[in-house]
């Protein structure tokens, strides 16, 4: 390179995927001097889409050996700004694909930057027949390996403010909360992963919520949830049974590729945290639902995997003192996080366990499941100290009196055709799946 080699050229990008559209950006740019990627990081991507499935450290090393990179930078958030006032570069390179939509008010704030120190904007066209977005898609549709879904909810709870988690009981609604999305605010909105509730699995096989269905029954369910989705997912574990059973189901999960387990601090008969004390609930002791996480997280083969403690003292009415004092004792035992679960109509007690938590000098992410106060936002949620949260049971509760309602107008009518606007086509559901048609 001969006078353009003083100069400095930055070029954002996410490179979860790359194609031939980041290969001619980079072409173009490196003809105009030494080329900086501003690498988005997983925290700058997660606050406008999915989570890439290479982390920020896998990216870098692959952009670092494409031809005509000099330097990789962090790019911390979606506003070139902050690092093109860092560098002051000669020129930043982007495809011509953003001067309209939602991307159009960050070329804008580009321009006027570089325009504080005489840069220039140049923009190459579209390369055609190429969409990350499709390409994404066909991923997802490849699948992903236990590794990389082991590993994301950490990688989540990273990057974004709030990581929100729906329930799934099946394949079907494992399917619904992968692909299910809309756009709020100008951005896409999507499920981060995936929930296997206890109480919407025992449901399903039409058992009640007394642990009753055993591991090998939950395993099933948790497999056609895998064979047919891509994000992280979450069990609830329930008491986690007898110690030395929980650490075989610890490996279980870890081995399948589940992110985390949570268990709740109780013993005995277990009872849906939900009827309170309105029924006989025992609250396991501190010293021994330790020693049950301590033996969880010792039986983990990689670092991961997250063994959860859920703290039930609210529920039993022991007191924010007690519930405290749990999640202290919880931590120091080896608890990844701690879900705090509440069964009153007001988050008044959340809250106030959320601000005390916040002056703990060992804290790890908060998980929330709220169910009955669910007039919360998870803004105000994110405000007050939540990491996770989590929709335990929406999709069964609202399925079920669909599925009733169905039934019933068949009977009234002694024949389907008022029911029809009850059921979608069937046109529709035998293309619902890949592969059905």
């Amino acid at each position: 390179m001969s006078d353009s080699a003083s100069k400095r050229v930055y070029v954002a990008m996410s490179a979860d995927l790359i194609h031939p559209g980041h290969i001619n950006i980079l072409e173009a740019a490196r003809e105009l001097g030494d080329v900086t990627v501003g690498l988005l990081t997983d925290k700058a991507i997660g606050s406008y889409k999915r989570l890439p499935y290479l982390s920020y450290e896998q990216r870098k090393a692959v952009v670092e050996n494409l031809k005509g990179v000099v330097e990789v930078i962090p790019q911390e958030t979606l506003d070139y700004v902050p690092n093109l006032e860092l560098l002051k570069p000669d020129f930043v390179v982007h495809g011509d694909d953003w001067k309209t939509g939602v991307q159009k008010a960050t070329r804008d704030r580009v321009i006027e930057a570089l325009g504080k120190w005489g840069g220039e904007l140049v923009e190459p066209n579209y390369t055609p027949g190429i969409s990350s977005t499709q390409l994404i898609h066909t991923q997802k549709e490849i699948g992903t390996t236990a590794d990389i879904r082991r590993g994301m909810l950490r990688r989540l709870i990273e990057a974004k403010p709030i990581v929100r988690f729906s329930e799934a009981h099946s394949g079907l609604s494992g399917l619904i909360v992968e692909h299910t999305s809309v756009v709020r605010e100008g951005q896409k909105c999507e499920f981060d992963g995936i929930w296997i509730s206890s109480l919407t699995d025992s449901t399903m096989k039409g058992k009640p919520d007394i642990e009753l269905v055993d591991n090998t029954s939950r395993l099933e369910t948790i497999n056609q949830v895998l064979e047919v989705t891509t994000k992280p997912i979450i069990v609830d574990g329930d008491t986690g049974r007898l110690t030395e059973q929980f650490v075989f189901t610890v490996r279980s999960l870890e081995r399948l590729g589940i992110s985390a387990i949570i268990i709740e601090d109780k013993v005995g008969l277990k009872k849906n945290s939900l009827f309170g004390t309105d029924v006989p609930q025992t609250q396991d002791t501190i010293e021994n639902f330790s020693a049950k996480l301590t033996s969880g997280k010792k039986a983990q083969v990689t670092d991961e995997f997250m063994v959860i403690a859920r703290i039930e003292s609210l529920i039993l009415k022991a007191g924010m003192d007690d519930a405290l004092a749990r999640a202290k004792a919880y931590i120091a035992a080896g608890a990844d996080a701690i879900m705090i679960h509440s069964k009153e109509k007001s988050p008044d007690e959340i809250f106030e366990f959320l601000g005390k938590f916040q002056s703990f000098e060992t804290k790890v992410p908060v998980i929330l499941v709220p169910s009955t106060y669910n007039m919360v936002t998870e803004a105000e949620l994110y405000e007050k100290g939540a990491n996770v949260v989590i929709y335990a049971n929406h999709l069964l509760r609202a399925a079920y009196p669909a599925m009733v309602k169905t039934a019933e107008s068949i009977l009234a009518n002694q024949r389907s055709l008022e029911a029809n606007e009850l059921c979608m086509p069937i046109k529709e559901i035998l293309e619902l799946i890949p592969g059905g048609k």
